[in-house]
């Protein structure tokens, strides 16, 4: 079953889907999109998730950071800062659903979703798996990338995104690794080996910082979402299976 669900964020409303297996009430996770993406993500990477996840027991909600896709608010108030509220906002909604045991709940996060996943992780008890995909590790590069692009104006035309200089001086106050350090639970970082928008160097980062409890896998030949059919299959098997094996014991 796939309900279409909205919560609050701030004063904002923010707009997803819910998935759900035959039975409830299951484990479940919320899903953060990467920077301009939105629920169903790119070549539909977050909807055939979730679809096989819901498939094998777990409860699955997918939404949009306000100011992207569906979700009310404008990108250009956009800000690390701001979508880390908003995924909070997503496992409160997902924690008081009757449908979801409340205690069993994860976090999976693509590119800078990845980075929201970990900070998230880090801040909040109740996250009790991390899977991260291609996540940004330093988002002060991306700072030092984009600020000459700036100038001195508040909003930047980044090929249509209207990108606003709140979000770069956010960046500078984001550090998932230190963040992700202080979680204690399993985490799987997945990470493809022919990545140019995010180095895998940033998926032994997260490794390290995570420590024991975490395993690292390189989709050989894959590029930052996976695409291409073989490679989105291997992303998809090998989260579902460890969020199966961390949130359904015995299963």
């Amino acid at each position: 079953m796939e309900l279409q669900v909205g919560f609050r964020s701030g004063d904002q409303q923010v707009l997803g889907v819910l998935h759900l297996p035959e039975t409830t009430p299951a484990p479940a996770i919320i899903m953060c999109h990467g920077f301009t993406g939105h629920k169903a993500e790119s070549h539909r990477l977050f909807v055939d998730a979730a679809r096989d996840f819901t498939r094998h027991g777990l409860a699955v909600l997918r939404f949009d950071f306000r100011g992207s896709g569906d979700s009310e608010g404008e990108f250009h108030e956009m800000t690390v800062s701001r979508e880390i509220d908003d995924a909070r906002a997503a496992l409160d909604c997902l924690t008081s659903r009757p449908e979801v045991e409340a205690n069993r709940v994860g976090v999976l996060g693509l590119s800078l979703g990845g980075c929201v996943a970990a900070c998230l992780a880090g801040t909040d008890q109740r996250v009790r798996a991390l899977v991260l995909w291609a996540a940004t590790a330093h988002p002060t590069r991306i700072a030092d990338r984009l600020a000459p692009d700036f100038g001195g104006a508040d909003v930047f035309d980044m090929e249509g995104w209207a990108l606003g200089r709140a979000f770069l001086d956010d960046l500078p106050q984001i550090r998932p690794l230190a963040q992700v350090a202080n979680y204690v639970g399993p985490g799987l970082v997945v990470h493809g080996s022919n990545d140019e928008t995010v180095s895998p160097s940033d998926a032994s980062d997260y490794r390290v910082a995570l420590g024991g409890q975490c395993r690292l896998h390189m989709v050989e030949g894959a590029d930052h979402v996976f695409s291409g059919l073989d490679y989105k299959t291997e992303a998809i098997e090998v989260s579902r299976d460890f969020l199966i094996a961390v949130l359904r014991p015995g299963a």
